[in-house]
């Protein structure tokens, strides 16, 4: 009898552990139930969304209202209330903005209302609605926005100059906005002619002349002599530059857009001029000059920045006056002139690493190994190179705390994270980009790795690499540097006799392994080939059934992309470097930027010294990767230093 009852009891536990164990499963499963949302549409409801953002961005507001009211059971109701209230912003009532913002609040999609609602508040100069949104805008990021911000302050009372001075830098971003702040300093003279002045520099800089020209007028020039001297300014610096300041600044302008063209006539104009110039106008004159040289790697750039030195000269100038003396190896130059950039730049990792070599070869070895370690725990290209300042070499690290199911559950349950899914399938790339950052932005390292393990399950490989790469501490490098499709990627490069982990960094950069990611030029697929460049390949490896059809088959795509990879590092002379450049700008731009050198310089230097902006960066992210990928691969130490190789002129 007491044996059956303690089986009994045994079983009666045994009954108790299960039901309490299955209500702990539902409890834990419950709250992620809950939070999940259908949003299974129909083809004729997603083609009526689409043509109502269409409508919407048209401006169609009878359109827009007829395709909203169809949609009243959208799964999406923030979007389909946005598009119905974006069509007519403009005469919307601050009722209705705050109705809608109350409605969807902390919503990717109602922040991007608030930034509509305080460009248009901004515009009408009607600050008190401004003031009221601004302090709730969460991402901050629009530069109009923060030029109205200043405008607001400023029509207070208060002076706004030294923070307009660090916002408007980068006059492609300014609107509308920017220029009536410029304009409502100049009034109030917060800004003083050289502001002005400068701002019209730093337009033309830009190549936005009609800009340039308008903070002229500013200044207090007729506009018909600032068109002329931006328009025609060959005419404008023949007849020489006057004796008064508007005329100089006109010569300034004018020097400034023939130097984008021939930096040694303009010089000539400059020599001749400088009798009448004040030595801070033959400075400038300088500087004009200087920059486009710069970017041309001509041989004289680095004698007109030093005839240039106490110009006011832009960021982007700023880098470019470094970057020719580090073509040069000048070292101390290359230390006083990063000393001389905006702090800003100075704290930016590419010119601590760059100062810490200045440092080292002037022989002060402490200061830069300081340097160095400010920067050695950063996963990118920079730190990497100072890692091994310090005689590390690049590991692969582990990661030692693995996620556990719930983790990843509490992320696959996230409304936001489900309704990007749903716009990434309907090629909503934008849309579905915002909603799943938007998720991001509050969570913490653990948090940020579930969300990333959590796309890898759902196979939005982008957005694991993006979101693992947020992280500075927990790091996980599986996460960071996926390997799909191995086999076909081995098979590919095996044959080519490729290395496999640069193989895999370009494609890193390329398209995050979108499969069918497409660029604004036409670059189709893994490794983004061009359809010219798809056809010639195809020709030339005597692929015969190949059709522009067949551009995004992964197996295609990758046989294509790495047979045209290996042909430009035959035909560069096996450098990694100078192939993965020509990847990107074209075989013959590598070449040409190779022929300027008059030494042999390390790689890194070559990188950093390229005129493109794009392929600057292109090259020194899918080396950084390229290093990476090896260190997993052969999990051994790497040196990305012996990657990048020197470049012979």
């Amino acid at each position: 009898m007491v044996i059956i009852q303690n089986k009994i009891e045994r079983s009666v536990m045994c009954a108790k552990i299960r039901s309490y164990l299955l209500f702990a499963m539902v409890f834990m499963i419950l709250p992620f139930a809950q939070a999940s949302q259908d949003l299974t549409t129909t083809s004729a409801q997603d083609e009526a969304f689409r043509q109502l953002r269409d409508a919407s961005r048209k401006q169609d507001v009878a359109r827009a209202s007829r395709l909203a009211d169809s949609l009243q059971t959208y799964p999406v109701p923030s979007y389909v209330d946005y598009y119905r209230l974006k069509s007519d912003l403009r005469n919307a009532s601050e009722a209705q903005v705050d109705a809608y913002l109350n409605k969807y609040k902390g919503e990717a999609i109602a922040d991007r209302l608030r930034n509509d609602w305080l460009l248009i508040q901004g515009k009408n100069e009607n600050w008190a609605s401004f003031d009221r949104h601004f302090p709730l805008f969460e991402l901050a990021d629009d530069t109009q926005v923060k030029c109205y911000a200043l405008l607001s302050a400023s029509a207070k009372g208060q002076n706004v100059a030294d923070e307009a001075r660090k916002l408007l830098t980068t006059p492609k971003k300014y609107g509308e906005a920017c220029y009536t702040l410029v304009s409502d300093l100049a009034a109030k003279k917060q800004f003083n002619d050289d502001d002005v002045w400068y701002q019209s520099r730093l337009a033309g800089e830009s190549s936005m002349t009609a800009l340039a020209a308008r903070f002229g007028v500013l200044a207090g020039a007729e506009k018909t002599d600032i068109s002329r001297a931006i328009e025609l300014p060959a005419t404008v610096l023949s007849r020489g530059a006057g004796s008064d300041r508007l005329s100089h600044e006109k010569f300034l302008l004018a020097l400034q857009k023939v130097a984008k063209k021939d930096q040694g006539l303009a010089a000539q104009y400059l020599n001749d001029a400088s009798p009448v110039l004040s030595k801070k106008e033959q400075a400038i004159g300088w500087s004009v000059i200087a920059l486009p040289a710069s970017i041309a790697l001509s041989t004289n750039a680095l004698e007109y920045w030093k005839k240039a030195q106490s110009a006011s000269i832009s960021p982007y100038a700023h880098e470019w006056k470094v970057r020719t003396a580090l073509r040069k190896e000048d070292w101390k130059l290359v230390n006083e002139w990063i000393n001389q950039m905006p702090v800003s730049l100075q704290r930016e990792p590419s010119w601590i690493y760059w100062k810490g070599r200045a440092q080292l070869a002037m022989g002060h070895r402490d200061r830069a190994h300081k340097l160095f370690a400010s920067i050695a725990d950063q996963y990118h290209f920079y730190g990497q190179l100072a890692l091994e300042e310090l005689g590390k070499k690049i590991v692969s690290p582990v990661n030692k705390h693995p996620l556990n199911r719930s983790e990843i559950a509490t992320m696959a349950a996230n409304p936001g994270f489900q309704l990007a899914q749903k716009f990434f399938r309907m090629n909503w790339r934008f849309e579905g980009t915002r909603e799943w950052n938007w998720q991001l932005r509050k969570m913490n390292e653990r948090q940020l790795l579930a969300a990333a393990e959590y796309a890898k399950e759902v196979n939005l490989l982008d957005r694991m690499v993006n979101t693992s790469d947020r992280t500075k501490k927990e790091v996980d490098f599986n996460q960071r540097f996926p390997t799909p499709f191995k086999e076909n990627m081995k098979v590919a490069t095996n044959q080519l006799g490729l290395d496999m982990a640069w193989t895999y960094g370009l494609i890193r950069q390329e398209s995050r392994f979108v499969m069918k990611a497409q660029s604004s030029v036409g670059a189709s697929g893994l490794m983004q080939v061009m359809p010219a460049t798809a056809k010639y390949v195809a020709k030339k490896i005597g692929l015969a059934d190949y059709h522009h059809g067949k551009i995004n088959s992964v197996d295609t795509n990758i046989l294509l992309g790495t047979n045209y990879l290996n042909m430009v590092l035959n035909d560069l002379g096996g450098s990694q470097v100078l192939a993965t450049a020509a990847y990107n700008a074209g075989p013959r731009r590598p070449k040409a930027w190779r022929s300027t050198l008059s030494r042999t310089v390390d790689g890194a230097i070559f990188a950093e010294t390229i005129p493109f902006t794009e392929t600057r960066d292109y090259v020194k992210n899918v080396m950084s990767n390229a290093t990476y990928y090896a260190a997993l691969f052969e999990n051994q130490p790497q040196s990305l230093k012996q990657r990048l190789g020197r470049i012979y002129p």
